[in-house]
């Protein structure tokens, strides 16, 4: 039969293998809108289902693009900046501009310092070895900064294509979606979903006669702690609507739980505020240093929760990382979590995290 490419992922169709890419029933080919089970169960029953490829298969189709000429957006979650930006990104694309754009945007406290977060996140980026022509912050759902964002688009991309590129489960198809209904009134070009690797290749939307937009693959990076939750947690973690910062008074030998999938011990300096940024379902407990790991080996899952028993499957063991804090409004970041602000200075913290994902220390810009 003709090639036909599914119209949500962009798989190649086939009417074979259930359990492959891109598997569709032979009667539905006849629909004007062909889908793959995969992305039909997904837009009409929010299920997610597993295909065979691999990550290395992401890649190698990511990396094309440095054999094409065209401008890059590396779209990255400002929750999840040091699992969502790609220090393989200029291997990948070769010589071609980066735009950075920083997703969930919406989602900051009032309070957040945009320009300082931008600077921040310039920082970041040259740190990673990527060089960007420009920084935005946007929201994907809330459509916020986009038009600055469109107009950039058409400034730099000098009538090339341009290609979206990111970590998986950082927004990438509702950002394409929000920025084509803005551009042309057309709503779910591409499936959305919370789970990570919706896309199975090359989505490309005619911007005019010459060139496109093309949504690429997400790039599976396992320092992020989606890849160790289940569903059900990870709805949890995500945030959704703004997030209210909680204020914790803490004197020294006193521990934050964050459920059971991070950790602070407060071990030495004067009494001291905490002020977490997380998602607002996150529950948060706090205890005596002493008490902690015997509460932690005892009321995993239960009090201290999420994590569900999927994720308890899967979720590797908590590592501790050590920080001596010098200066005062310094950050504590928890990939894929959140971060806890810290106002005075002269203090030492442990923070822990899921082996795997590194935690770090910066500048609070809240």
């Amino acid at each position: 039969m003709e090639e036909i490419f599914c119209q949500g992922c962009g798989a190649k169709i086939q009417t074979t293998d259930p359990e492959e890419a891109g598997y569709t029933p032979a009667s539905s080919l006849e629909r004007e809108e062909v889908l793959c089970k995969r992305c039909f169960r997904l837009k009409h029953y929010n299920e997610i289902q597993d295909v065979s490829i691999t990550d290395d298969d992401f890649l190698k189709m990511v990396s094309s693009i440095r054999e094409t000429e065209g401008l890059v957006v590396h779209l990255i979650d400002i929750f999840d900046v040091e699992g969502s930006l790609l220090k393989s990104l200029p291997r990948l694309v070769g010589n071609n501009p980066i735009i950075l754009v920083g997703n969930k945007v919406d989602l900051l406290p009032k309070s957040a310092n945009k320009r300082r977060l931008s600077q921040w996140l310039r920082r970041q980026a040259k740190e990673a070895g990527l060089r960007v022509k420009d920084v935005y912050l946007i929201s994907s759902t809330k459509g916020h900064g986009l038009d600055s964002l469109a107009e950039g688009l058409e400034h730099y991309r000098g009538g090339e294509d341009i290609y979206i590129v990111g970590a998986t489960n950082v927004g990438k198809s509702t950002f394409i979606n929000r920025l084509i209904r803005q551009t042309s009134g057309l709503d779910d070009v591409i499936t959305t979903s919370y789970f990570p690797g919706t896309t199975l290749g090359f989505i490309e939307i005619p911007l005019d006669d010459e060139s496109a937009l093309i949504d690429t693959p997400g790039i599976v990076n396992k320092q992020q702690m989606a890849h160790y939750v289940s569903a059900g947690d990870l709805k949890l973690i995500t945030p959704n609507k703004e997030v209210k910062p909680r204020v914790y008074q803490l004197n020294e030998q006193q521990t934050l739980f964050f459920g059971g999938l991070a950790r602070l011990d407060f071990i030495k300096g004067e009494r001291e505020s905490f002020v977490c940024y997380f998602s607002n379902r996150l529950p948060i407990h706090r205890t005596k240093l002493e008490n902690a790991d015997e509460l932690y080996a005892n009321h995993l899952g239960e009090l201290l929760a999420p994590p569900d028993e999927e994720t308890m499957e899967r979720l590797p063991a908590l590592k501790q990382h050590t920080f001596r804090i010098t200066e005062e409004k310094m950050d504590i970041v928890f990939p894929g979590l959140g971060w806890v602000s810290i106002t005075g200075k002269d203090l030492s913290v442990a923070a822990y995290i899921p082996e795997g994902s590194a935690v770090s220390i910066r500048k609070s810009w809240v």
